[in-house]
């Protein structure tokens, strides 16, 4: 199992992010995290998981330990295979989705192109236990919240972040009202 490479990032392709290890250079399908960070340092360390099949040895990067754990839970779902775990793993920091997970939010997971209601459910329902204790789950009224900005046209990650600066302890209608006033 490769878990790590560092080395420099020498190309960006459709297919990933190329990096040279002591002149060898190996081609990682890599979250957007992983190839800013990639990006913006001469030397970069990418933490990796190998995907083995019996036709293709594929190289998957991480910006950090967190993004490649949550990862490899994704694959113990059935039906999430390594293409499903890193689009989810691409779209929001582990944490974030490690809060969903806890919340029963399969609504964050549906959003994500390629995964339907089914799937969604599955990953909530088998990962629960497995992700453990978060930072403390937000009040139920921050779902409403979110649900309110969503209706007005905004991403369940743009209205999640605009929530997280906002006190949630507030009525939904001025946690609402206060994320608007912050982006106008």
């Amino acid at each position: 199992m490769i878990a790590r490479l560092r080395g420099k990032a020498v190309a960006s392709t459709p297919e990933g992010l190329v990096l040279d290890v002591g002149g060898v250079g190996y081609l990682l399908a890599a979250t957007p995290s992983a190839a800013r960070k990639a990006g913006a340092a001469e030397e970069v360390t990418v933490e990796t998981y190998l995907h083995v099949r019996e036709d293709v040895l594929q190289l998957y990067g991480f910006a950090d330990r967190e993004e490649r754990e949550l990862f490899v839970q994704l694959l113990t779902v059935n039906g999430v295979g390594p293409k499903v775990a890193l689009a989810i793993v691409s779209g929001s920091p582990a944490a974030e989705l490690r809060r969903a997970i806890v919340r029963e939010d399969t609504a964050r997971f549906q959003a994500i192109p390629g995964i339907g209601k089914k799937t969604a459910e599955r990953i909530v329902l088998e990962l629960k236990e497995k992700v453990g204790t978060v930072e403390p789950i937000a009040p139920s009224g921050d779902l409403v919240a979110r649900d309110a900005l969503v209706e007005l046209g905004w991403t369940l990650v743009d209205a999640d972040r605009a929530l997280a600066e906002v006190d949630g302890a507030l009525p939904v209608e001025e946690q609402v009202r206060l994320v608007l006033r912050k982006a106008a």
